[in-house]
């Protein structure tokens, strides 16, 4: 058996890469982001926290990554963030992702939460949380 191996940087490019290639998905936002620009309007999709745990088998090693992505819009209502949020989902819920260096098994939406800025009434945002189960190759 080899060493174990990291699965958070591939797995969050091939999330990246998924989200970017989609036309209906980039017709909604003005980009999906890893770190924003201060210039870019909302709406906009960016790559938030994640978690990557140990998900070994009998001499096998595997990863569950849970990544978290935020829609973000200034839109009155939750409607835009909302719509954001199912593209999101039907992007990635048990749809094939490509991992360099990984075998996926499966990804799971976990949840979607709105949410609104106290701070700035107008800004509305939405939470979506997957988990990605992977294996080494």
């Amino acid at each position: 058996m080899s060493t174990p191996y990291a699965a958070l940087t591939p797995t969050q490019a091939a999330i990246y890469a998924a989200l970017t290639s989609d036309l209906l998905l980039m017709d909604m936002v003005n980009g999906v982001y890893d770190g924003v620009p201060e210039d870019v309007p909302r709406p906009y999709v960016l790559l938030g926290d994640a978690i990557e745990t140990p998900d070994n088998a009998h001499g096998a090693f595997g990863r569950q990554t849970v990544q978290t992505l935020h829609a973000w819009s200034d839109y009155h209502g939750y409607a835009e963030v909302n719509a954001i949020a199912y593209r999101l989902q039907q992007l990635l819920d048990h749809q094939p992702l490509v991992i360099a260096g990984h075998r996926h098994v499966v990804t799971r939406f976990e949840f979607a939460q709105t949410l609104t800025d106290p701070d700035q009434p107008g800004l509305r945002h939405a939470a979506v949380r997957f988990r990605i189960i992977t294996s080494k190759e």
